[in-house]
C-alpha cells in the first residue's frame, strides 16, 4: 500500500494589497511554491514608485499589461535570499536587487515587490553590496535612467526637467559619463537643494533656447511646447517619465526646429548590470535620495505621503521590523 505523499505547506507572506484606487492594506497572501530555478527572498526595503505607482493608486494607469485589482505593486526591493533552487547559482544569505515578482495567490504581481517574502525567477535578480542597504532598492529608478542616456544614438541631457530621484539620476550619470554637467529644470522651490555639481533652476530663470538634448523627467505632458521652443534646431526631447494621458504639441513650432522626440523605454538586464558597476565602483552616488522611511505596517499612510508631500522624493518601506 503506497503512503500518501506529505505535502509542504504553502508559504504566506505580509503584502502591499492594493485593492481598488486608494483602497490600499496589508495583507497575507498565499505564495506559489518555489521551483528549481527560483529564489525565496525576504525584503527588507521596498520603495514606492511616484509614477507608475501612483496611477495604480489614484485608478489613472491606462490599460497596461497585466494589470487588474486586487494586486501587489512595488518593483524596487532588496533583500536576502532564504531559499535557493539547485539551478539558480544563488545561496542563502545572498543580497538581491529584486524588480517585483509575480508568485502570489489571489492577487496580481503588478509589480509584486511590496512584501515580506516573495519567489522569484533567479534569472530576474541581481546580487548588489549589502553595504547599500536600503538604497539597494534604488537600482532599478537608477538603471532607468541609464538606459534612457546609454546606446548608440544617444546623447546625454544638456536640460533635464524635474529634480526629483530621476532627474538627480540622471544628473549624476551625465557627470559620471565625462559629459558636461546639464541644467536642471525644478518649480518647487524646496526640491531646488541636493544638487552635486550641476544648477539647478526655476524655469522662468533660465532664458537659454539653444538646448540639443531635453530630458523631461517631470511626467508632465503639458510642457511640450514649452520644451520645443527651448530646443535649437534639429534638438531632441526625451521623454524619460510615465504619461497617463495622450500627448500632443503645436506642429508649426516643431516644423520649424525639426524637432525630434524619443520614448525611453524600461531598463535591460545590461543596464542594471552597469549600473551596479557604477555604484559600486563610486561613480555613481544612491546617497540623498531616500527622504522618507516607515514600517510596512504603515503602508497606507506611507503611499498616501509618497503622493501627496512635495518633501518626499522617495518613501522606503521597511520589511525589517
Amino acid at each position: 500500500m503506497r503512503r500518501p505523499v506529505k505535502k509542504e505547506p504553502p508559504l504566506h507572506t505580509s503584502a502591499v494589497l492594493l485593492k481598488g484606487p486608494r483602497d490600499l492594506d496589508v495583507g497575507t497572501l498565499a505564495l506559489t511554491a518555489p521551483g528549481a530555478a527560483d529564489l525565496v527572498v525576504e525584503v527588507a526595503h521596498s520603495g514606492i514608485s511616484t509614477g507608475t505607482e501612483k496611477l495604480f493608486w489614484t485608478g489613472d494607469m491606462p490599460p497596461f499589461p497585466g494589470m487588474g485589482y486586487p494586486l501587489v505593486p512595488g518593483y524596487e526591493s532588496a533583500g536576502e535570499v532564504v531559499e535557493a533552487g539547485p539551478m539558480t547559482g544563488f545561496k542563502p544569505g545572498d543580497r538581491v536587487f529584486v524588480p517585483g515578482a509575480n508568485c502570489y495567490e489571489g492577487a496580481f504581481g503588478l509589480f509584486g515587490g511590496a512584501s515580506r517574502t516573495l519567489v522569484t525567477d533567479s534569472e530576474r535578480v541581481t546580487r548588489i553590496d549589502p553595504a547599500l542597504g536600503a538604497s539597494g532598492a534604488l537600482l532599478a529608478l537608477a538603471a532607468t535612467a541609464r538606459h534612457a542616456m546609454a546606446g548608440m544614438n544617444k546623447a546625454v541631457p544638456d536640460l533635464i526637467v524635474g529634480h526629483g530621484v530621476l532627474g538627480r539620476l540622471l544628473a549624476r550619470l551625465t557627470i559620471a559619463a565625462g559629459a558636461p554637467a546639464a541644467t536642471v529644470w525644478e518649480i518647487d522651490p524646496a526640491r531646488r537643494d541636493g544638487a552635486i555639481g550641476y544648477e539647478v533652476l526655476d524655469p522662468e530663470a533660465d532664458t537659454r533656447r539653444d538646448y540639443t538634448s531635453i530630458y523631461d523627467a517631470s511626467g508632465q505632458g503639458a510642457l511640450l511646447n514649452d520644451l520645443v521652443g527651448r530646443i535649437a534646431k534639429g534638438g531632441e526631447i526625451v521623454l524619460a517619465g510615465f504619461y497617463s494621458a495622450p500627448l500632443s504639441f503645436a506642429f508649426p513650432p516643431a516644423f520649424m526646429k525639426e524637432a525630434r522626440f524619443r520614448v525611453a523605454a524600461e531598463w535591460t538586464r545590461e543596464d542594471l548590470a552597469a549600473t551596479r558597476a557604477l555604484v559600486e565602483c563610486g561613480a555613481l552616488s544612491l546617497g540623498g535620495l531616500i527622504t522618507h522611511r516607515r514600517p510596512a505596517t504603515d503602508a497606507r499612510a506611507a503611499y498616501e505621503q509618497a503622493f501627496s508631500d512635495s518633501d518626499c522624493l522617495k518613501m522606503i518601506l521597511d520589511w525589517e521590523h
